[in-house]
């Protein structure tokens, strides 16, 4: 009996894709369930983690680090409340 934080998917494929995961699950010594299951959180586990991530060219990556170098830059008033807000919150 399925417990209440259990949840399913259904999805219906051809035979041949079948055929497909259940060869991959054999080689993986696992049963198709976990295979799939397995499969499916690692893919969409990656894909998050990657829409999280921001990319810089190497010209606005050699600009964002020369900028984080420069001591002559003060921050701005927006920055130091914020910096103020963090500290109270943090400790």
């Amino acid at each position: 009996m399925a417990t209440s934080d259990e949840a399913r998917i259904n999805f219906r494929l051809s035979s041949n894709l079948k055929k497909t995961i259940e060869d991959a699950a054999a080689e993986m010594g696992q049963s198709v369930s976990d295979f799939a299951i397995s499969t499916l959180v690692h893919t969409a586990r990656k894909i998050l983690h990657e829409q999280q991530m921001t990319r810089l060219s190497e010209q606005d990556r050699k600009r964002f680090v020369a900028m984080l170098d420069d001591e002559s830059s003060k921050p701005n008033d927006a920055l130091v409340k914020a910096a103020k807000r963090y500290k109270k919150q943090v400790g």
